[in-house]
């Protein structure tokens, strides 16, 4: 059975940090052509289904359909640090800060073209619900085993704040 997580179709088996490019476009815009506020965590959630897919090789809604089970956004925590602007390249990274079987902390960042001027950092903590009823269940073992090797974990515990200010004494390729 071809199953929603193939990792020998993966580019790149261990990549802990997924990148991608995006362009603001402006239906998602203010009208002072700021990326609207709402709209980051669209761009941010769209852009992790597409690294599952792109990097991961996994497909998120085949998982849900052959297994009846995903993930809900249980809580979000962000900072809208600079504003992405209409037409403006940016680029979106995400990675796996913890999984456990009650539920997984995925870290995006969103930057400049250039990776040099952080615009909005988000933590989202996602649980795994059976769909066919609604209700929280914990992860597979063979989730837990398959997205193991692509935790990125801090090396400390840390608040989002504490992790947004040593982010931005950083520079991006050092996180």
């Amino acid at each position: 059975m071809e199953t929603a997580f193939d990792p020998q179709g993966s580019k790149n088996n261990f990549m802990k940090v997924a990148e991608s490019n995006h362009l603001v476009r402006f239906p998602d815009c203010d009208p002072f052509n700021h990326l609207n506020n709402s709209r980051y965590i669209d761009y941010f959630i769209n852009a992790r289904e597409d690294h599952l897919a792109q990097f991961f090789n996994f497909e998120i809604y085949k998982h849900a359909a052959q297994t009846g089970k995903s993930w809900v956004v249980a809580q979000n925590q962000i900072a809208y640090l600079a504003p992405a602007l209409l037409m403006e390249k940016i680029v979106i990274q995400s990675t796996i800060l913890e999984l456990n079987e009650a539920d997984l902390t995925v870290e995006m960042r969103m930057w400049d073209a250039q990776k040099s001027r952080l615009k909005s950092l988000l933590w989202i903590k996602f649980v795994p619900v059976d769909l066919r009823d609604g209700k929280r269940i914990t992860h597979d073992n063979d989730i837990l085993d398959e997205f193991s090797k692509y935790v990125n974990p801090l090396s400390t515990s840390v608040s989002f704040e504490q992790r947004l200010n040593d982010i931005r004494k950083k520079k991006h390729d050092e996180i």
